[in-house]
């Protein structure tokens, strides 16, 4: 079974604020869209919160109207702010009994050569079963598979599955496979807590089995943990820590359980030797797939944009039985374009510009034989 895990940055539609060219202008636009959102959320609002969310309303572009190019604000029944030439702008709800609502990011269609090399990535990958990070829905998986990889000369995927996260941004994980491999047995996790009493995962970390010809079971946990691209770095890597103990408890919660092919994949936003990962990886038993003896490096040790050292945030994690039985394993860069004004590597030919990248991520891969 070959087993694969690629963060494609959305295949269709994305979030305007995480399409832009450059990534500071993007960030302070979620830091203010985060800040707004938690106000909003607050059951009585005080004259100081009132003005800091007209700030944060204004440095979004709302000021006269409810939208703006990166913004939705949606009021269903009451009303938050008022607009007047007279007055300016004001909130006149009192707290969020008063008012029926949200802020909503705005999507864009993602450029569409970007989107053909994103499938001819996966065409090229030829994974029986591979993860995707940060993708918008079941839908769109299915229309990638069903449309967008034959086009490329690929063969559609068999099983498409997308269990709903928490990120508002239409950034969850999903899954593909290929027959003869099965999913079996789902189960998420959206809805943990921590020991504060909110939801563990940025987006969800479901367990998935896959039933393999032989037999077998493989158990696949896939994430896509806090990123550091906003807020506090503090609060990030206090959020990543959290989520790599919950990975770790249900990786020993399998284990417990009798499974013993358990592999972990995904974007983890962090360096195998950072103090936030720690709790998944210091405790033992746990192998990256990239230590595997049998994966071919292509010199670079990282898997984002540049692949430097620092850049290694991706990850294929087995257990100790099935870090055994893999065969080989590979870095698919050709389709990342980097920071860099021209890569360092060979891409795609249709690719000569930065907006035409597949993912500032590559795509991992490796063999098992089970």
């Amino acid at each position: 079974m070959r087993l694969a895990t690629f963060n494609v940055e959305n295949l269709f539609v994305r979030a305007r604020a995480l399409n832009l060219e450059g990534w500071t202008e993007g960030k302070k636009i979620l830091e203010n869209y985060v800040a707004l959102t938690e106000l909003i959320e607050q059951p009585v609002y005080s004259s100081e919160m009132k003005t800091r969310m007209v700030e944060l309303l204004k440095a979004l572009g709302i000021d006269k109207r409810n939208d703006s190019r990166f913004v939705l604000l949606r009021e269903n029944r009451g009303q938050l702010v008022k607009y007047s030439a007279l007055t300016g702008t004001r909130i006149v709800a009192s707290g969020r009994p008063d008012w029926s609502g949200w802020a909503e990011l705005r999507s864009e269609l993602v450029n569409e050569t970007a989107t053909r090399n994103t499938a001819q990535v996966v065409r090229d990958v030829a994974a029986d079963v591979i993860a995707l990070i940060e993708v918008e829905d079941r839908r769109a998986i299915r229309q990638f598979s069903e449309k967008l990889l034959p086009s490329v000369g690929g063969t559609a995927y068999d099983q498409t599955m997308l269990i709903d996260g928490n990120d508002d941004r239409s950034i969850d994980v999903g899954l593909m496979a290929r027959l003869p491999h099965r999913v079996g047995w789902m189960r998420s996790h959206a809805d943990d807590l921590d020991t504060r009493g909110r939801r563990v995962f940025s987006r969800d970390c479901p367990e998935f089995s896959i039933w393999t010809p032989s037999g077998g079971v493989v158990w696949l946990l896939v994430n896509h943990f806090k990123s550091k691209g906003f807020g506090s770095q503090e609060a990030s890597n206090a959020r990543r820590t959290s989520q790599a103990g919950a990975v770790r408890g249900i990786y020993d919660r399998l284990r417990s359980e009798g499974a013993m092919n358990i592999a972990i994949l995904g974007d983890l936003n962090d360096t195998p030797d950072s103090e936030a990962l720690a709790p998944l990886l210091a405790s033992g038993g746990i192998k990256d797939a990239m230590d595997h003896p049998a994966f071919k490096s292509d010199g670079r040790p990282g898997t984002f944009q540049n692949g430097n050292a620092r850049d290694k945030i991706d990850y294929i994690l087995l257990s100790p039985e099935l870090f055994g039985r893999m065969t080989g394993g590979g870095i698919w860069r050709k389709g990342v374009w980097g920071a860099s004004r021209q890569p360092a590597w060979e891409v795609y030919p249709e690719m000569t510009a930065s907006h035409h990248a597949a993912s500032d991520h590559a795509a991992l891969w490796c063999d098992l034989d089970v």
